[in-house]
């Protein structure tokens, strides 16, 4: 019996020592850039499969229409956290295929604040409200090669602009999408 114990006891702990702990990276940096901004981001591990991405960037938008002699277009700031919970790591390694990078599908709480300190545009004197978002998204993390990345993502969730600071009447909730498509630089 205590040959058959010691056998059981020995397999069970070599098991052990052979188990392969799939997780996200501890710590990963980045720059991105899409259709509208530039953004510079680390990921930080919180668990195995969940991260903290921290971004701050630039983004960017559009305008135009019967009040403008040309169309417009503008940067400002913005600061994300979103918790990222990377849920097919271990399906991705069975495949033989990489997660490094944090390269996987996810789900996220993007929350981002968009700030008016600054507003860079070809309009002299052109604000831009302070507004903080907060959507759900669900998207993709794949590697090029070792350091280039993409990402793609979509959701819908809710946005707050902070008009009564500049003294309007009442501020304004809406629902707003986030789509998006991203390329990228891994360092």
């Amino acid at each position: 019996m205590k040959k058959l114990f010691l056998t059981v006891f020995l397999f069970g702990f070599s098991l052990l020592f052979n188990a392969q702990v799939v997780s996200v990276e501890k710590s990963t940096y980045g720059i991105q850039t899409g259709v509208l901004g530039i953004y510079f981001h680390n990921e930080t591990k919180l668990s195995d499969q969940i991260a903290l991405r921290s971004e701050i960037g630039l983004d960017s938008g559009i305008f135009g229409g019967t009040f403008y002699r040309e169309t417009g277009y503008f940067f400002t700031p913005v600061f994300t956290l979103e918790p990222r919970w990377y849920y097919n790591l271990e399906k991705r390694l069975a495949k033989q295929k990489t997660i490094n990078g944090n390269c996987g599908n996810f789900f996220s709480l993007k929350t981002s604040y968009n700030s008016n300190w600054f507003v860079v545009s070809n309009y002299d004197n052109l604000t831009v409200e302070n507004q903080i978002s907060i959507v759900p998204t669900w998207g993709i993390k794949r590697n090029i090669n070792k350091h280039f990345t993409y990402e793609a993502g979509i959701g819908i969730g809710y946005r707050h602009i902070f008009y009564k600071d500049s003294q309007f009447h009442k501020n304004q909730d809406e629902v707003i999408p986030n789509i998006h498509l991203r390329i990228g630089y891994r360092f």
